[in-house]
């Protein structure tokens, strides 16, 4: 019946109309969603995916060069230290994108106006920056401190202090055991909060390229461009540095507003003075630097030394994602301006420098016609993330890592990584997300709600016959699911509809919990490990709960009151709990299971 109900459902969201089903719209779909456009309803026209484009500074449609294989390339952490909720909000974004474009419910647009209704694959290419670059990065990255020196002193402080694992063997000297170590833990946060390209990276490593494995390539594409006249060598042997040639490309600072006359030195603290006498122009570039100082170097044409921050991508990018085929990057070119990749994501302060620079550099060196290029044919930038209002700080107390919050009581929070992926993904990309104590408690009951909803209905008896009004139902909320999601990704809208199905539906059976099943293959949620329950003497603490003392203290008064045949009493400390938020069941072995109240 499914598989039947999924080609209805098909139809459905591309705008076929189906004989002799309902065709209402749930509540909110058909209105301006974030692209200004009404959303797609059960009559209307295909609606293929919109997303803003960052560089056309609007929503357009998605149109890849094949979609049947989409490539993806996702700016990645700098492995010096743990990565942050404000990192995985970026992340997670570009996964949730990356989902529903292999979804079956995604349709993509082709020239010429035809409709790709799939199958396809995203190929997703994330890269690991573990080559250790300075802390002045944003300002050019030629001067401040080597970012590895500083991750061995904090390493160094942590096993004298104890707060390192006696287990964890690292020297804090050497520069490739810290990038493994933070590299590991990004990849084991990143897993368990249902990363697809970490999970992906695991049997396919180009997936996660290292920067320190590509050297070779960036050093090529230097000397490429050198040799194309938008790159030179300035300073005496043993000082000598590659700049990238800005004036050489008009369309520079097209993505992010700026104008070269506006990155006159000093302006907006962009450009180091200290830097400037060597340069042809302020906002020229590193692409190499000549340094004995820098902990990680390597041998080049132009002395031993490291590779400038936005060299990296360009090269993992084209060769991730296999653009190149089977040519070496020397070899590759593309004609007039045709993009390396499809989609290209990063957190909106990546904007500037960095993925100007991206676009400058690749362009120049893989395009015929550079002046007409992009890098990539969408450019995707996630809002920044506060906490309770606020930017994170480590001096607010506000600052908070994934392993921070999955670690159990009294180290972190015990927090369930399908909540705290919920919480990461639930607002709209181009918004700033808040992230809150109690917004992850509420993310939470979500989870909580949606796995009743699925075990129940996997609990229940198989219909005999279909029921056209279920389908019915089905039907809508797929629909109005995946309008949300062509309309530049709108999740809170489609989160909206899962919920409103689930709520309208009070005994649901098999194929209910298969359609929350098909929008989870999109929000990644609840796959996700389930973490164990915590147990005290008396009460069994489920759905990532740490055992409260004021929650057993309640419990241990309810026993003696049942013991004394105190039942008025027994239910009255049921009720003060479930005030305070919790959901108690006897269970056997005479504990109690304690859950959160559902709301």
């Amino acid at each position: 019946m499914m598989e039947e109900e999924r080609a209805l459902g098909k139809r459905a969201a591309r705008g076929v109309p189906i004989a002799g089903h309902c065709c209402r719209v749930a509540p909110g779909v058909g209105s301006c969603g974030p692209s200004g456009r009404t959303g797609a309803t059960l009559n209307s026209r295909p609606m293929p995916l919109r997303l803003y484009n960052t560089l056309t500074r609007r929503v357009e449609d998605v149109v890849p060069r094949d979609p049947a294989r989409v490539t993806f390339y996702s700016c990645g952490p700098t492995v010096y230290d743990d990565a942050h909720i404000g990192n995985f909000r970026s992340f997670l974004a570009a996964d949730v994108l990356r989902r529903f474009i292999e979804s079956p419910l995604c349709e993509l647009a082709q020239p010429g106006g035809a409709v790709h209704a799939g199958p396809r694959a995203v190929v997703h290419v994330m890269n690991i920056t573990d080559v250790g670059h300075m802390t002045d990065d944003a300002e050019g990255g030629e001067s401040g401190e080597d970012r590895m020196a500083v991750a061995g002193r904090r390493i160094a402080e942590a096993k004298k202090s104890g707060k390192l694992p006696a287990d964890v063997k690292i020297d804090p000297t050497d520069p490739y055991q810290i990038a493994r170590f933070y590299e590991d833990r990004f990849r084991d946060d990143a897993r368990r909060l249902g990363l697809k390209v970490a999970i992906d990276a695991d049997a396919h490593p180009g997936r996660m390229p290292r920067a320190t494995q590509n050297i070779a390539g960036m050093i090529d594409v230097i000397r490429r461009l050198i040799d194309r006249g938008h790159a030179y060598v300035t300073g005496a042997p043993g000082q000598r540095v590659v700049y990238f040639r800005v004036k050489s490309f008009a369309p520079y600072g097209r993505l992010s507003g700026n104008t070269l006359d506006s990155l006159r030195e000093g302006e907006g603290g962009r450009v180091s003075a200290a830097n400037q006498s060597s340069k042809e122009h302020p906002a020229d570039f590193l692409l190499w630097k000549e340094d004995p100082r820098h902990i990680m170097k390597w041998p080049s044409p132009w002395g031993e030394g490291y590779p400038g921050w936005h060299i990296e991508c360009t090269v993992m990018s084209a060769l991730g994602t296999e653009a190149t085929g089977r040519q070496a990057v020397t070899d590759f070119s593309l004609p007039d301006g045709e993009s390396v990749i499809d989609l290209h994501s990063g957190g909106e302060d990546n904007i500037f420098p960095h993925h100007e620079c991206e676009i400058a550099q690749s362009c120049c060196a893989f395009n015929q016609a550079p002046e007409q290029g992009s890098f990539a044919r969408a450019w995707f930038h996630p809002r920044f993330l506060l906490v309770e209002g606020t930017k994170m700080s480590k001096s607010k107390g506000n600052f908070f890592t994934a392993r921070d919050l999955f670690a159990p009581p009294p180290q972190g929070k015990g927090v369930e990584p399908a909540a705290l992926r919920l919480e990461l993904i639930k607002t709209h990309y181009r918004s700033n997300a808040n992230f809150t104590m109690q917004g992850l408690a509420d993310s939470q009951r979500v989870v909580d709600r949606w796995r009743r909803f699925v075990d129940a209905g996997a609990a229940a008896a198989r219909p005999g016959t279909p029921d056209p009004a279920r389908i019915a139902a089905r039907d809508t909320a797929r629909s109005a699911f995946s309008a949300a999601m062509h309309d530049d990704v709108n999740i809170a809208a489609a989160i909206a509809a899962l919920n409103t199905f689930i709520n309208e539906t009070t005994a649901p059976d098999h194929a209910d919990a298969q359609l929350v099943q098909e929008f989870d293959v999109v929000l990644g949620v609840l796959g996700l490990e389930k973490p164990k329950a915590a147990q005290t003497d008396i009460g069994i603490f489920v759905g990532g709960l740490a055992p409260d003392p004021a929650v057993v203290a309640k419990l241990e008064e309810r026993r003696t009151a049942r013991a004394g045949k105190n039942f008025k009493r027994s239910d009255e400390i049921r009720d003060e709990l479930l005030a305070m938020g919790y959901a108690i069941k006897d269970v056997a072995g005479g504990k109690v299971e304690v859950s959160r109240a559902a709301k």
